[in-house]
């Protein structure tokens, strides 16, 4: 998809390769593939005979976060294996911090150190390894020894940090609202039960509004009466369950609300903002997973200075 829409870079694929299938689509399309097991540079190095060329890949190495990778103290003999597959180019080692944002810095320092000995290893096999990286968001705050050659900021693309409690975090720009709009405005007496489940009964008469967006947009249904949205930049409570498509607010304080108001969910109005962090806080969970909810049934507007350009 990216390659359709023009983009040119190199895209890496970090979960790597598994079947002959994937392995095509990287000569396809020009992929750089993530090596961590033998059988899929061979998938790799078969699809690159037959298209004549070499295929650039990074070996992803395990210096402590037990996840994907080979354990860096097998780097010699997996670079060795690698080096006998033809058409096969490595261009670097990465590896992934999994406790950058805690205060211990010990076991940071030593995947940082672990890093370091595996590159040293490929170097002594003769390889140059000019792009390899360790850090995300948390390690480009926090650890400038991590930086290597390059970097993956995730979540700070966004403006957001790791770990609200950076003790000098730096100054970011959040760069991603989430809007929908009033779908209907009405008045309730009191004791009447909202949503799904009756979980909410107002306490009094109320004014509340119906907007159009819910969890099969990537709100969390978690956030069901304590989560709060903005209106004409005032914070309202959401009130009853999250529905699928819809949501209700209870707006009796914010005048002259109607239909087809903008509601803001995530980003800034009026000098208010609701963060991913607030949203995470309410809804009991992360911000990483805040953003990664809200899919693709959702339209993108892509703004560049003045410039907006839509995509769905």
């Amino acid at each position: 998809k990216l390659r359709a829409e023009g983009i040119k870079i190199p895209v890496v694929l970090l979960l790597g390769i598994s079947t002959s299938e994937e392995a095509k689509k990287v000569v396809d399309y020009s992929l750089t593939p993530v090596v961590f097991d033998v059988d899929s540079a061979r998938l790799i190095s078969e699809e690159g005979k037959k298209s004549g060329r070499s295929i650039t890949v990074f070996v992803k190495i395990d210096t402590g976060m037990g996840r994907l990778g080979i354990d860096f103290k097998e780097t010699g003999p997996f670079l060795e294996q690698l080096l006998n597959i033809k058409r096969i180019k490595i261009q670097g080692l990465f590896s992934h911090l999994s406790a950058a944002d805690q205060e211990d810095t010990l076991f940071t320092e030593t995947q940082i150190k672990h890093f370091k000995e595996a590159i040293s290893v490929g170097r002594r096999l003769g390889l140059e390894l000019t792009m390899n990286n360790l850090a995300n968001s948390a390690g480009i705050i926090g650890y400038k020894e991590a930086h290597f050659d390059l970097v993956r900021p995730g979540i700070m693309l966004y403006g957001g940090l790791p770990c609200p409690d950076f003790a000098d975090p730096p100054a970011l720009e959040h760069l991603m609202t989430f809007y929908s709009s009033v779908v209907q405005v009405r008045e309730v007496m009191g004791g009447t039960p909202i949503s799904y489940g009756r979980t909410f009964y107002t306490d009094g008469a109320k004014k509340i509004a119906i907007i159009s967006a819910g969890y099969g947009d990537g709100l969390s249904r978690a956030m069901s009466n304590t989560g709060q949205v903005l209106i004409h930049g005032e914070k309202a409570r959401i009130i009853g369950r999250v529905c699928m498509n819809l949501t209700i607010a209870d707006v009796t304080s914010i005048k002259d609300i109607k239909k087809g108001d903008k509601v803001l969910f995530l980003g800034e109005d009026k000098g208010n903002r609701i963060t991913a962090d607030d949203i995470a806080r309410w809804a009991n969970t992360i911000s990483y997973e805040i953003f990664c909810s809200l899919g693709s049934r959702n339209t993108r507007e892509y703004v560049y200075e003045k410039e907006v350009k839509y995509n769905s």
